[in-house]
């Protein structure tokens, strides 16, 4: 787990400075215990899906995703190796995910339920923990901001590591469908479906 740790406050960290300390340039990136920062657009990464984490790490990695700030952090030598990825990934996930995050405006709460629960729960789970596989992300216990800012740069070809599918499926949704989902989503607490542990000596364990 200490390994885990110290990884994850390196690939937060902002800046040179090497005077930034580990929980400082924690927060700093996604906030007191990988919670995130909705005003800055940051997830929250806490309980979130293992398999998943490691998937995104390696996007990023490969510029496959688009964020100018993670390209400039994961490029760094010693967070080229997929063991570190893997170790971060199992780090975050077994974070646990207990304090409320930011919710919507709230008025259209009923319709983003049933919006995901007639489209989106096929490959996000009924409860929005996650597929079967580990690949599709849990969205559960996220920040309404972030969520709806996704949905948002999925349906504008922002998101190149995105299934073509999905991007055409988000196209058909408008604003309200989009903030009214993300809404609903927000206030679903608690972790994605697999928990994994990671031992002292870095081994990733059920």
């Amino acid at each position: 787990m200490q390994r885990g740790a110290a990884r994850f406050a390196r690939i937060c960290i902002w800046s040179s400075t090497l005077a930034i300390t580990m929980f400082a340039s924690a927060v700093k990136c996604h906030g007191p215990g990988a919670l995130g920062n909705a005003k800055q657009g940051m997830p929250a990464l806490a309980g979130q899906r293992y398999a998943y984490l490691v998937r995104q790490l390696a996007n990023f990695a490969n510029a496959e995703r688009d964020n100018s700030t993670m390209h400039a952090v994961v490029s760094r030598s010693e967070l080229q190796s997929p063991q570190v990825w893997t170790d971060i990934a199992a780090y975050l996930n077994g974070i646990p995910s207990r304090l409320p995050l930011t919710t919507g405006p709230g008025q259209d709460v009923a319709l983003g339920r049933g919006i995901f629960h007639e489209q989106c729960a096929a490959c996000h789970g009924s409860d929005a923990s996650g597929d079967t596989d580990g690949f599709a992300p849990s969205l559960r216990h996220q920040h309404y901001a972030y969520l709806n800012a996704q949905m948002h740069k999925l349906a504008e070809g922002y998101r190149h590591n995105a299934d073509e599918d999905l991007v055409r499926f988000l196209r058909g949704f408008d604003d309200r469908d989009m903030s009214a989902t993300a809404d609903y989503l927000s206030r679903l607490t608690g972790a994605g479906k697999d928990r994994k542990k990671m031992r002292d000596n870095g081994v990733v364990v059920d």
